[in-house]
């Protein structure tokens, strides 16, 4: 750290390691170690924090880890992960819920069924946290974050919390457009009156599309790679299928048999092996297609 280090592990305690080993954060458990990482118990201690490091050191947040890809290189700099106060939810009026920025997609689904509230049901089939969600605007089932959220609140790295109007946030196909320096803390969501029973009923309809077309239970990151909206008709499954040899892995290094935008840790594959696997279908798509698809998943290096 650009500091000294006693005096920040002296100041923060337990919630501040060093040398702290990323593997069984992420969902592929790949991943080596950061310089820093740092759990933050609330926003006042996250703001001591930001403004202890002056914006010198390079910033992660980690969420569930479900769509990240950690390299086994050490990452310089420091990784923060949001603790149980960013991961309340409450009803702020009828229609509207208010969650942390640590509550998982599926937990806000089942606590707006809980209230009689629609418009959330597609978020019980993304298996991550609201800030990430916010951050790619993420989405299935022909629904996206964009769809639901009314603000966010934020902090930025000088510790500086702001509100962020929906209305004023550039959505586009998974992404955000917000500023990189932004660590979202909570967020307003709107839904619409409707009986519970409905409501589990079309979840557990899309819980059964995911569950017949997506590889589940086993260490992968959701999709890979993005849908290429601006090039193409066609979706970026149906661009690998056609470019690329399906058995091809790298290590334990895999796609899957069920979903090939869907990558495996098949047990001990490591961060290359992965990286060259996707570097690998990127290639061949373009070279087949002409068609250059991007990583949906966020690579930590």
């Amino acid at each position: 750290m650009k500091v000294d280090e006693k005096e920040f592990i002296d100041e923060f305690g337990d919630n501040l390691k060093l040398d702290y080993d990323l593997k069984k954060k992420n969902w592929f458990n790949i991943g080596g170690k950061t310089k820093v990482f740092y759990k933050a118990d609330n926003l006042k201690e996250l703001i001591k924090f930001l403004k202890k490091i002056k914006n010198e050191e390079k910033i992660f947040i980690l969420g569930a880890g479900s769509n990240t890809l950690i390299s086994d290189n050490k990452f310089d700099g420091v990784v923060i992960k949001l603790a149980q106060n960013f991961n309340n939810i409450s009803l702020h009026s009828d229609e509207i819920i208010v969650a942390g920025s640590a509550v998982t997609d599926k937990s806000l689904s089942e606590f707006a069924m809980e209230n009689n509230l629609g418009g959330f049901e597609f978020l019980s089939c993304i298996p991550g946290t609201i800030g990430g969600g916010i951050k790619m605007n993420a989405g299935c089932f022909q629904r996206e974050f964009k769809d639901i959220l009314i603000s966010i609140q934020a902090v930025d790295k000088s510790g500086q919390v702001v509100t962020i109007p929906a209305k004023e946030v550039n959505f586009k196909y998974r992404d955000s457009g917000l500023p990189e320096d932004l660590i979202f803390l909570s967020a307003s969501f709107r839904g619409n009156k409707k009986d519970k029973n409905i409501i589990k009923d079309e979840m557990r309809i899309l819980k059964e599309k995911k569950e017949k077309n997506q590889p589940t239970k086993i260490k992968t990151s959701g999709s890979t790679f993005k849908n290429p909206v601006d090039q193409t008709e066609k979706k970026v499954w149906q661009l690998i299928k056609e470019s690329v040899p399906l058995e091809k892995s790298f290590g334990d290094a895999s796609i899957s048999e069920k979903h090939c935008n869907f990558f495996v840790n098949k047990g001990n594959a490591n961060f290359k092996d992965m990286k060259k696997l996707i570097d690998f279908v990127s290639d061949s798509v373009f070279k087949k297609t002409g068609i250059k698809i991007e990583t949906e998943i966020k690579i930590l290096e």
